[in-house]
This record gives C-alpha cells, sequence and structure tokens, in this order.
C-alpha cells in the first residue's frame, strides 16, 4: 500500500478516524518517487549475498512468477472474487504460480487499505464464501493466494469519550485472541487517538491509528487472525501491506506463528531513491541496502519488492540511458543485482501504476519492463492492468516472454552477466537450468560482436520495440535460422 493513494472516507461512517492527516501522508509519501536532495556517492563493495537455495524451494518458492490479482479500480466490478475465479483458466495457462488478492477485511476504504474488524471477510471484492471458494479453484488450478496483509495500522469502530477513535470491537465469533481492543494498541506516538502503547517502531502512517507491535497480546492476535486466513480461507502466503510502518522482527513471528514460512512472503519496503537535484543518482546502493537490512530483519522469512529495480529501469528506458542497467560492480542495480533469491519485481503495481499513477513506468515502454523482469533474475510480478486490460498485443508479448523464461528454466538466482550497458544498448546473459537467454534493450541497431551466433545454438525467441530476447537450450542443435538476418530483423522492428 502506497499510503499517499488512500480515498477520503465519507463523514458519519464509522471509522472516520482514518482521515486524519490524509493530505499530510499523501504529501510525504509522493516523496518516494520524486526527486530528493543530493547525496554522497559512495563506491562500494560488492555486496551480493551469497544463499544457496531459494529462500523457499519449489513450487511456493520464489522460482515462480506472480500476478497481481486487482487493480485500483476492482472494487468497483462485485463480486470481484468471481471475476478472478472466472479468469483462472487463463491464469493457469499463462503459466502464473502465484496470486497476489487484495485485502480481505471490511474495509473504511473500498480498495481495502483502511481495514477494521479484521475477522469480517465480507468486503468491496465479495464475501468470505466467495474468497473460499476463490482460493480453493485456484490451489486446485496449481496457483498459490497470497493476501495483502494490512496490520501497521487499523480503524477503530468507535470514539471515547473526547471523540478520539480508539475503540474496537469484534462482532464475528472466531478463535483466538480477542481484537476489541482499546487505547493500548495505540502507539504512543498518535496521540490524536489516545494512543497509550509504546513507540512506534516504524514509520508514521498518519492517516489511522498505528498499531503497537511490541505488545505481545496484539501479535498473538494477529497471528490466530492469520491462522484462520490460512486454515480456513485457504491462503498460502502473504504481502506485507507498508511493511516500513513497523519492526521487521515481528514479520517472523507472523510468518511462523502462521505456518508459511515454507511459502512466499513478500513486503512492501518501499524505500527512498538517491537523486541528484532533478536526476536519479547512478548509485542506488543505499536504497538497496536499507531492503537488504529489513529482509535480515525479517530473519529471512520474507522477500521484498524490489522498487530500486523499477526505479532505475524505468529512467533507463525512458531517457535512453541503459549504463544505468550496470552498477560499478557491473551487477544488476536493483536488489536482483545483491540478493535475487529475496527479490520481487515488478513493472508497475496498483499504487504506482493502474488509475492512481503516482510512479509510473512509460506507457509506451512497458513491454521492454517486462521483457527485462521476465528474462532476469528475481520473481517477476506482472500488473493485473497490463496483463488484462492494455489489449491481446501487450498480453502476446507477455505470454512469450513467461514462456521463454520457462524454456530456459530462469529462476530467482539464475546467473546474470551483463555485456554492455551504454548510453543506447544493453545487453545481458542470463543462465537457466535448462538454457540461457540473452537480452538485448535499447535502439541501436548495431549489436557488432555481440550478436548472438545461430551456429552456436542461438535463436531468436522474443522482440518488440527496442527489444529482442534470444535462447539456447542446453545441447540444442545449431539454428536454422541466419545470426545476422535475425539480429538485423529484430533491431529494424524495433524501431
Amino acid at each position: 500500500m502506497n499510503s499517499l493513494s488512500r480515498p477520503h472516507v465519507s463523514k458519519g461512517v464509522a471509522g472516520v478516524q482514518c482521515v486524519a492527516g490524509r493530505h499530510a501522508v499523501m504529501a510525504r509519501r509522493m516523496t518516494l518517487c520524486r526527486p530528493q536532495a543530493a547525496a554522497v556517492e559512495l563506491v562500494t563493495p560488492d555486496r551480493t549475498v551469497d544463499e544457496p537455495d531459494s529462500p523457499t524451494p519449489g513450487h511456493l518458492g520464489t522460482d515462480g512468477i506472480m500476478l497481481q490479482g486487482f487493480h485500483w479500480e476492482s472494487h468497483k466490478t462485485h463480486p470481484w472474487y468471481n471475476t478472478i475465479k472466472g479468469k483462472i483458466p487463463d491464469i493457469q495457462g499463462a503459466g502464473f504460480t502465484h496470486i497476489w488478492l487484495p485485502p480481505p477485511s471490511r474495509s473504511v476504504s473500498p480498495e481495502g487499505y483502511m481495514p477494521g474488524q479484521l475477522y469480517n471477510l465480507t468486503s468491496a471484492y465479495g464475501n468470505e464464501q466467495q474468497l473460499v471458494e476463490l482460493n480453493e479453484a485456484l490451489k486446485a488450478a496449481g496457483i498459490a493466494p497470497l493476501a495483502d496483509i494490512v496490520i501497521n495500522h487499523r480503524c477503530a469502530d468507535s470514539q471515547d469519550e473526547q471523540g478520539r477513535w480508539n475503540n474496537y470491537h469484534d462482532d464475528v465469533d472466531h478463535d483466538g485472541h480477542p481484537i476489541d481492543w482499546g487505547q493500548w494498541a495505540i502507539t504512543c506516538d498518535d496521540k490524536e487517538f489516545g494512543g497509550q502503547g509504546n513507540k512506534d517502531t516504524g514509520e508514521d502512517f498518519w492517516g489511522a491509528p498505528d498499531l503497537d507491535h511490541t505488545n505481545s497480546h496484539l501479535r498473538e492476535a494477529l497471528v490466530h487472525w492469520l491462522q484462520h486466513l490460512r486454515d480456513n480461507v485457504g491462503f498460502t502466503g502473504w504481502r506485507f501491506d507498508f511493511a516500513k510502518g513497523y519492526g521487521a522482527k515481528y514479520i517472523q513471528q507472523y510468518v511462523e506463528g502462521s505456518g508459511t514460512q515454507d511459502d512466499l512472503n513478500v513486503g512492501e519496503m518501499w524505500t527512498d531513491l538517491h537523486w541528484d537535484d532533478t536526476t536519479l543518482g547512478p548509485n542506488q546502493d543505499d536504497a538497496r541496502q536499507r531492503i537488504c537490512d529489513w529482509i535480515d530483519g525479517t530473519k529471512r522469512r520474507s522477500t521484498a519488492f524490489d522498487f530500486v529495480t523499477k526505479g532505475v529501469l524505468q529512467e533507463a528506458v525512458k531517457n535512453c540511458e541503459y549504463w544505468r542497467l550496470a552498477d560499478s560492480q557491473n551487477k544488476a542495480p536493483g536488489l536482483i543485482g545483491w540478493w535475487p533469491q529475496r527479490a520481487v519485481t515488478f513493472v508497475d503495481n496498483h499504487d504506482t501504476g493502474s488509475t492512481q499513477a503516482h510512479w509510473p513506468f512509460p506507457s509506451d515502454r512497458v513491454a521492454q519492463g517486462y521483457a527485462y523482469i521476465l528474462s532476469h533474475p528475481g520473481m517477476p510480478c506482472v500488473a493485473f492492468d497490463h496483463y488484462f486490460d492494455w489489449g491481446s498485443k501487450l498480453q502476446g508479448e507477455i505470454n512469450t516472454l513467461m514462456q521463454v523464461r520457462r524454456d530456459a528454466g530462469i529462476v530467482a538466482k539464475s546467473k546474470l552477466e551483463i555485456l554492455c550497458a551504454e548510453d543506447d544498448m544493453y545487453v545481458g546473459r542470463i543462465t537457466g537450468t535448462k538454457g540461457s537467454l540473452m537480452l538485448k534493450l535499447g535502439p541501436r541497431y548495431d549489436m557488432g560482436s555481440l550478436v548472438p551466433d545461430a551456429k552456436a545454438g542461438w535463436s531468436k525467441a522474443a522482440k518488440g520495440k527496442d527489444y529482442c530476447v534470444w535462447i539456447k537450450l542446453d545441447g540444442e542443435e545449431a539454428a536454422a535460422e541466419p545470426v545476422t538476418e535475425a539480429a538485423a530483423e529484430a533491431v529494424a522492428e524495433q524501431q
């Protein structure tokens, strides 16, 4: 969740406290995708994390491809859960292994990011039975459903004597600890809500009462709720919203306590990038180090969205600055350059793109973005809008790129060799478990000696505006198409 993106709620609705400070929150979070003050540029040593295996090996690990199963306006299509259920054949056929579903609880805002009574699973997206049936159908199709977990804050149901929203109700019968909390559950930093808990362990979310995650009773109650979502509703893992809002160390208890430690969990650790005035700085080591620190803080129980790769990639394709796609160690400049097994890459999501468009990828370069993340290390996540709403051409390109990734056996920790990163061309070679891929981005026509050699078994596998992908399968015979002709045709079609 990007807290700048929450809409105003209607006066008189229970939980109206969530409106407080919304404009201030929006202004604060917008700085995450706008130029910041210049920082000192440092040349850093190689910080690649050596992790022999994927964090969660197998089908539920980071070696698959995830679909974000909603966009910002999805709540207007009711019930959304049935819409997704109807698309399962397409989702399965494309080869998606995971789907990230919207927040499941009833919420003051229809998008789901201002939750109130957590166990009330009738939301703008549908009711609990429809959600259970959707998850059953997804898992039957081999697709693992992740729930969007919003536990940084919670909207109260009633006011105290001073008119502050800090009384929580618990109107749905359930096992585990009750969630009819009071002021003790709110951090003392949130004075406008009369919080009496301990200090916040992360960034403040001014739009709603921040929860005191240092309180063991509160944490246990959240674990019981997560267990309910796993055991009774059918989710397999979690996407932690606004993960910078509370201490990373608590993620370990939420994951282990709910029994999802062998499944995919991912955090929204949206971190500031380094800007030189209005230009994105060439060194984003500080930003990706903060993401690495957060992952370490969870005791490696969660992966993280690679906001650094998104920021660098979209600047590179927008401004024809493909030199950005290699760091000082000639590695990928985002989290995938340091810790690919823990990186979930993406082009856009419901906050950065969709109808909010707070930090959108250049619309005419989206296919290039997918050519990069679907051919490179890390776990790719595809935006619902891009796949289902932007037309058959883009969907077809994404399908082709996904198939090529599978054919070559590209996984989260696949080896990347950057062969060229100059103003108008990027070339990377990625080695998978069944073969290798070569990606060329940029408008340059002449690849010189970097043209993949057909005699060595390379053949063209995917192409589009300013990108081309070649594949070489292990033990495959040489391709019939002359390499020079293939390269010329691919580059010509990119113009």
